[in-house]
């Protein structure tokens, strides 16, 4: 009964992971390698889309110590190291530039067009379908991480990391499991 409820549980699971992903960071100057001494922060939400193979990157940052002149992200490298750029080059279309301060929505980058990458990248990985499939395994595993460039700071003045954001059905789908763990451990006290 166990092995079959973990299986259903297993197959429910694996079709959570269809469609919209989104990944969070905190943007900040000790986040950059090597830390920078800005106290420029951010925030940083990148929705990913399985199914319509689609990236939307929604940026908000204040107090840079000069304009900026680039934001994108970096794949694939666990924290805290350095890698080169994925995605558009030198940033995001649209990205506010020469500014200390604002909000960014790139609206929706096709992940299956050259465009939406950095060409070394694509280069790199072998074709873009590759390229698409390094950026979501490089951001499922922690490994990517969104930062802003400026005058001062042209290696980066403020990163972050991006990680996942559990969606309501994992948490429920958690606490189902949790609670289906703690029945059979009760009923095994009671035998």
């Amino acid at each position: 009964m166990l092995s079959r409820l973990a299986s259903i549980t297993i197959l429910f699971a694996a079709g959570l992971s269809a469609g919209p992903i989104i990944y969070v960071a905190g943007l900040n100057a000790a986040s950059e390698n090597p830390p920078t001494i800005s106290g420029g922060t951010g925030n940083a939400i990148v929705t990913i889309d399985t199914v319509a193979n689609t990236l939307r990157a929604q940026v908000s940052f204040t107090g840079l110590t000069s304009g900026d002149t680039a934001a994108h992200i970096h794949c694939c490298i666990a924290p805290p190291g350095n890698t080169g750029v994925a995605t558009t080059t030198p940033t995001f279309p649209g990205f506010p530039g020469g500014v200390t301060s604002g909000t960014y929505d790139s609206g929706t980058l096709d992940l299956t067009q050259a465009s939406s990458y950095n060409p070394a990248f694509v280069t790199l990985q072998g074709s873009i379908a590759a390229a698409e499939a390094a950026l979501a395994a490089g951001l499922a595993a922690g490994n990517a991480y969104l930062n802003i460039h400026t005058t001062n700071f042209p290696g980066g003045e403020i990163r972050g990391f991006l990680v996942a954001v559990p969606e309501p059905a994992s948490y429920a789908l958690a606490v189902a499991g949790l609670g289906m763990l703690w029945a059979l451990k009760r009923k095994r006290a009671a035998q």
